[in-house]
């Protein structure tokens, strides 16, 4: 299979490494209750279909990282060949026990917590007998591989840990995979918008938590799903702002430094459901020779872990602990919204902003005009759903007049602009409009900027932008 122990160092380019990439959920419904609501059905189904897929690519071992495996003190890794036990789920134990007795590969997870270690990080082994193998763990091993028929490695989610930590983590996965030579499938188990619903359990209700969490989910898994897993790193802690990203969407900063941080792959969604208001969804990746996009920027790439706010040595001394909160905190005020009318109606339950300390969160916002929802320039397509003909610069404009109109409602101004996520239906034909209009506003307020290609928006429009601002 791989070289023998002792051969080659970490990061040297063996045999082994991804061979394909999942995003899978981790609560237990589609497990134990797929028969109480249609969604839950289906994601079994979708399950069923991702273990066809594995068992085609005839990898050595399942890698996971689960954002339900939580640490505090650095990363784990699941080394007990063979552990059994009955868990209980801590928050949908009515659903029934999860009895399991798994494969796992203990040398493999030696050689991950070595090029871990090699890497900077805090990480160790655990085997013993009734170690809590979490939920989502057990749901992904459960659905994907039955049977046992294929090793699996687990590690920990550390709850502390930030990008470049997460980061580290992966590519330590991948100096190990290298080393031994193995071909893993890596599994990334997480939700995506991780809001829960608080009424009564009820499945006929089964809905995504809100119109807003959805609109992100959706927009999330169609980028994964054209192979831009890069591109949705990079709008990890965007999403997590909006739509409350389960554990910041970590797990796929994980799988993207596993699997080599870029967008060479070929993408398939294979399931996208509701699971008591948080975002399950399951898609596939598979490596290619060309990038599906290239992206327009990309956070800083860290190589080797040496702590964050100086939490392990060689870095600079850490400042003074502040003084101890009372024990009963005072209640939060909540955020201050934004609502104009001199900017287009929302088209959901959702203001124009929220200010939140010294930042303004603007909702995406359109070319519509206040009060008609005239769209500037012509909408993409008729009411039959016909396309039509239509001025991108001219949506591009009114989308800025709209920005400005709210920053304005908000006791700001367009200046005061940090960054812009714009969504584009049609990149090739529309780019360059959009481009030359952008530029006349922003040549000099030097905001970040993210341009994404999507399907559709939820109106006839071409041109969205989701903004970010100062508000001080």
């Amino acid at each position: 299979m791989g070289p023998a122990a002792g051969h080659g160092r970490w990061g040297e380019p063996l045999s082994g490494g991804v061979i394909g990439g999942l995003l899978v959920p981790g609560q237990p419904h589609p497990l134990l209750v797929p028969q109480h609501h249609v969604g839950y059905g289906r994601l079994r189904a979708a399950f069923g279909e991702a273990r066809e897929r594995i068992r085609a690519l005839a990898p050595d071992l399942l890698l996971l990282y689960s954002t339900q495996w939580v640490s505090v003190i650095g990363h784990q890794i699941q080394a007990d060949p063979a552990p059994t036990w009955t868990h209980v789920d801590q928050e949908w134990h009515a659903l029934g026990d999860l009895p399991y007795s798994f494969r796992m590969d203990a040398a493999f997870a030696a050689a991950y917590q070595q090029a871990a270690t090699a890497r900077g990080l805090h990480a160790r082994t655990v085997s013993f007998h009734g170690f809590p193998i979490d939920t989502g763990t057990i749901v992904a091993l459960k659905l994907l591989d039955p049977d046992n028929a294929i090793p699996a490695c687990v590690v920990s989610c550390n709850m502390y840990a930030d990008r470049a930590e997460t980061i580290v983590l992966g590519k330590a996965a991948a100096d190990a995979l290298r080393h031994s030579g193995k071909r893993a499938v890596a599994v990334a188990v997480s939700a995506l918008s991780n809001r829960l619903l608080v009424e009564p359990y009820d499945p006929t209700k089964e809905r995504i938590s809100s119109l807003k969490d959805d609109e992100w989910n959706r927009k999330l898994l169609e980028i994964l799903s054209k192979g831009r897993l890069e591109d949705v790193c990079q709008l990890a802690r965007e999403f997590t702002a909006q739509a409350n990203g389960d554990m910041r969407l970590k797990a796929l900063w994980w799988l993207a430094a596993a699997m080599g941080q870029h967008n060479n792959y070929q993408g398939e969604l294979l399931g996208y459901e509701s699971l008591w208001g948080t975002g399950g969804a399951i898609a596939l990746l598979r490596p290619t020779a060309t990038a599906a996009a290239g992206q327009e920027f990309d956070e800083e790439d860290v190589e080797q872990f040496r702590g964050e706010r100086s939490v392990l040595s060689g870095g600079a001394p850490a400042p003074p602990a502040p003084a101890a909160a009372p024990l009963i905190a005072p209640p939060r005020a909540p955020s201050p919204t934004v609502s104009t009318s001199t900017a287009p109606a929302p088209m959901g339950a959702y203001p124009h902003a929220r200010r939140v300390g010294d930042l303004l969160y603007l909702s995406g916002i359109g070319p519509r005009q206040p009060g008609t929802d005239a769209i500037p320039g012509g909408p993409v397509r008729d009411a039959q759903g016909r396309p039509q003909q239509y001025d991108a610069a001219a949506q591009t404009r009114a989308v800025i007049e709209n920005v400005t109109a709210v920053l304005h409602a908000a006791g700001a101004s367009l200046e005061k602009v940090l960054d812009v996520t714009a969504f584009l239906i049609d990149m090739e034909r529309d780019f360059a409009a959009y481009n030359a209009v952008y530029s006349e506003y922003f040549k000099d307020i030097h905001a970040t900027r993210t341009t994404l290609e999507v399907s559709a928006l939820p109106t006839p429009i071409a041109v969205e932008f989701k903004v970010i601002a100062s508000a001080v």
